[in-house]
């Protein structure tokens, strides 16, 4: 059995578990699976990592994260062993130099970590990518995206009130984790004009090994933004209502770019594809129309700060390929979701394939 070094605590039963948890604030306000010898130890076999490995060092106060601590987390939050791994590789991500966990962990504009899964470890962990994929759609999600959660909050202190400065945060900082629906699930999706997320980023599309890498996507991000627009087929008027919804956020929340995520369901994405439209003609489109003018801000409440540079032009995109685009979702429907970014200037989307390590 493999050797543990966190302290043990002896608690009469389950209701006394959750007490003592949620005194010490250690979960997110529910209840806890308890995270026995035995459980803690079945992750890391899964994962096949000793208790010690490193999994990184958090940047700001150098904290050494361990695969024990992460393993306990993820027992809590409900995660089963072939979910781990998953975790282990969102850990990982989230502590790269680019990603800046301090910042949107601690800033009050209530940013979350996204979690999105690609690869044959989502269909290991049991994740779908289909339907409510950004609402529980299925326990695999919902328990990956809460073990990074209280990670956060058990590993790095990241509690409300004290690191976590969120004025109103969101529901997705309870855990914040989509599948990609790489095969098509309602309908087909080539591979050749809609590569996976993680093997476009991971430059593997088009490529032997297509398909068979598993990776995680770590973005900070606020709340999704759906949308429904059913009443077209044309690829340029679907993705206008997506960078609409884009320039809606920059005039109501922040003018940076960053790396917006667009989730797009099957009822769209059937008409894209059906078009010929790739994802790098969707990302080249929403770049070309995600984009407005300083003066905009003066017509929502905001015109103090226009200034002099009323003419001044702000792309939401530093280039095409910083738009993730991801397919997810149920069929029925015109519906779609843009996810903003957190400060795309300070936070960089970050993808490790699974197993990896990063600085560790």
């Amino acid at each position: 059995m493999l050797e543990l070094t966190s302290k043990r605590h002896e608690l009469d039963d389950f209701a006394a578990v959750q007490e003592q948890f949620h005194e010490r604030g250690w979960t997110d306000g529910l209840p806890v699976v308890p995270p026995t010898p035995d459980a803690v130890v079945a992750m890391l076999e899964a994962a096949l990592l000793p208790a010690d490995h490193l999994v990184g060092v958090e940047p700001v106060r150098g904290r050494a994260i361990t695969a024990e601590k992460v393993a306990i987390n993820s027992v809590m939050a409900g995660c089963r062993p072939e979910q781990f791994p998953v975790v282990v590789t969102a850990l990982t991500a989230m502590l790269a130099d680019e990603f800046q966990l301090h910042g949107p962990t601690a800033s009050t504009g209530g940013a979350a970590v996204l979690v999105i899964v690609n690869g044959p470890a989502r269909r290991e962990a049991g994740m779908s990518g289909g339907f409510s994929a950004l609402g529980g759609g299925d326990r695999a999600a919902t328990c990956i995206g809460r073990a990074v959660r209280l990670c956060l909050i058990n590993l790095f202190d990241v509690r409300p009130g004290g690191i976590d400065r969120s004025t109103l945060g969101h529901p997705g900082k309870l855990g914040y984790c989509l599948a990609e629906d790489e095969e098509g699930e309602f309908g087909p999706t080539p591979a050749e004009l809609w590569p996976s997320l993680g093997d476009e980023r991971l430059d593997l599309a088009g490529g032997p090994e297509a398909g068979l890498v598993s990776s995680v996507t770590v973005v900070a991000s606020l709340a999704p933004r759906q949308f429904m627009n059913e009443w077209t087929k044309a690829p340029e008027e679907i993705l206008d209502t997506y960078a609409a919804e884009i320039r809606a956020n920059m005039r109501h929340y922040s003018i940076w770019p960053g790396n917006y995520v667009m989730v797009v369901p099957p009822q769209l994405r059937a008409h894209l594809v059906a078009a010929g439209w790739s994802k790098a003609d969707v990302r080249a489109r929403v770049y070309e129309r995600a984009r407005m003018l300083r003066r905009e801000w003066g017509e929502v409440g905001k015109g103090a700060v226009v200034g002099d540079k009323g003419e001044r032009e702000y792309p939401a995109l530093e280039d095409p390929d910083q738009l993730l685009v991801v397919a997810a979702g149920g069929p029925a429907g015109g519906f779609g979701a843009v996810i903003p970014p957190w400060l795309g200037t300070r936070s960089h989307a970050v993808t490790v394939p699974v197993g990896a390590c990063v600085n560790c």
